[in-house]
């Protein structure tokens, strides 16, 4: 699998800029259905089973009902399936190395292609008693359940859910409940070729919002608002058919006196004028995978032709803080390793870092290590100490402070991009941006 990444983002290798603001194909949502049932058959055949090898547990049983759904079963379902029905059960059997899994749903109906009918009603009418024969038949060491204290992806189950189950299991049965949390971590972190191709095409879409929304096309100095800006990410993706996964912000910082960004409240909204650095943070859903985009932009001044040295060098520094941080990934090491590893890099060479990356995927803010968080820079428990595995997606997501002359203040410079780590490498799904968008363009 990692020779085949390697190759894919040799071939995907982004020259220019240019190359990032072309708007790609987007596919109907017919199309996108077939193509994410596709993945799904893909993933049961390769990454489940890897999964639950590693982690020693032989079952896996998803119970989730209509309107409440577990976040991990919500991505086994099929595109058709808007959510759970009823009371769903899932049942998953690993029954040995160089046998197929069992994928069961204890329903009255088959579960998409993947989870086939295992209950008739008219035989047992109890549908928690036929859950019990299915997992008593099979005898497994460990029945894996989602359910976590720390990491909210992973704990599907309701309470209500997990008693219940406790009470129909014969208490030997009982006695072999565990947590599955990896188990779902790693599901909803692990990402496949053939979902990797087509993730590029989705943050090519993401860049070429952004493109058209930091240019004249879209923004008039001294009469356009950051919240019309905010409104035309939000409207254009609707244009486009696709879907945001949360509200983007818009601001800028300019040379008059102004408090630093702050992460505890969204900024207002302001008259963008000549000599801003504008910054957006955007994502897009598409595929049923999502992206997650921090750019920025400089308004130039009457006569102005290029971003002053300073915003320019500002901008370049918070890159190189992404390079140190992306330089520390190795597999096993925690988010909070590479969180340390990165600051302390960073202060020796006299940068003033603030980390706060995070794995994206099926969720924006997807499960796996959390690195840094903008108010806990000293580490973050158990999610930061969750370690680094091959084939998963980050949102490198941080900002640098630095010194402007010109404007005798402190800048921070947020940039945030979507990267992919093969296990001995890390790419950016579809490049970064290496230099500030000017505005208006210069040709």
């Amino acid at each position: 699998m990692r020779v085949l990444f390697a190759l894919l983002f040799a071939v995907f290798t982004v020259s220019s800029l240019h190359a990032q603001h072309t708007m790609p194909v987007i596919l109907s949502l017919k199309e996108q259905g077939a193509l994410q049932d596709r993945w799904l058959k893909e993933r049961f055949a390769t990454v489940v089973p890897e999964l639950m090898r590693r982690e020693g547990i032989d079952m896996w049983v998803m119970i989730t009902r209509e309107y409440n759904e577990d976040a991990v079963v919500k991505t086994m379902l099929p595109s058709s399936w808007m959510g759970a029905r009823r009371t769903t059960m899932l049942l998953i059997y690993d029954p040995g190395e160089g046998k197929e899994l069992e994928t069961l749903a204890c329903a009255r109906y088959d579960v998409g292609e993947v989870f086939k009918k295992a209950w008739d009603k008219e035989q047992q009418p109890d549908q928690w008693k036929q859950l019990v024969e299915l997992i008593e038949a099979r005898n497994p060491k460990k029945i894996a359940v989602n359910r976590s204290e720390e990491f909210g992806l992973a704990d599907g189950i309701s309470s209500y859910h997990y008693d219940r189950l406790l009470e129909a299991l014969p208490d030997e049965l009982d006695e072999r409940v565990v947590s599955g949390e990896n188990l779902a971590i790693g599901w909803l972190e692990t990402r496949i070729p053939a979902e990797m191709t087509v993730y590029r095409q989705i943050m090519q879409i993401a860049h070429a919002i952004i493109a058209e929304a930091f240019s004249e096309r879209v923004i008039q100095p001294g009469v356009t608002t950051t919240e019309d800006v905010v409104w035309f990410l939000r409207e254009r993706t609707r244009e486009l058919g696709l879907g945001t996964w949360f509200h983007p912000t818009v601001d800028v910082q300019r040379s008059e006196p102004q408090d630093l960004y702050g992460f505890s409240n969204r900024p207002g909204a302001d008259i963008i004028q000549p000599g801003d650095l504008v910054h957006c943070d955007f994502g897009i859903t598409y595929c049923g995978l999502n992206t997650d985009t921090q750019e920025n932009a400089y308004v130039l001044r009457p006569g102005e032709h290029t971003a002053p040295e300073d915003l320019v060098a500002a901008h370049q520094k918070s890159l190189r803080v992404m390079d140190l941080l992306t330089g520390s990934f190795v597999n096993g090491t925690t988010g909070n390793e590479m969180l340390r590893a990165t600051i302390e890099s960073g202060k020796a060479e006299d940068l003033r870092p603030s980390i706060y990356s995070h794995p994206i995927g099926f969720h924006g803010h997807g499960a796996g290590p959390t690195i840094g968080l903008w108010d806990q820079q000293e580490g973050v428990a158990v999610r930061g100490d969750y370690p680094l595995y091959a084939n998963t997606a980050y949102s490198i997501e941080l900002n640098n402070t630095s010194h402007v002359k010109a404007w005798d203040k402190d800048v921070r410079v947020m940039v945030e991009e979507d990267g992919f780590w093969d296990g001995e490498q890390f790419y950016y799904i579809n490049g970064r941006q290496e230099e500030l968008y000017l505005i208006p363009r210069q040709h």
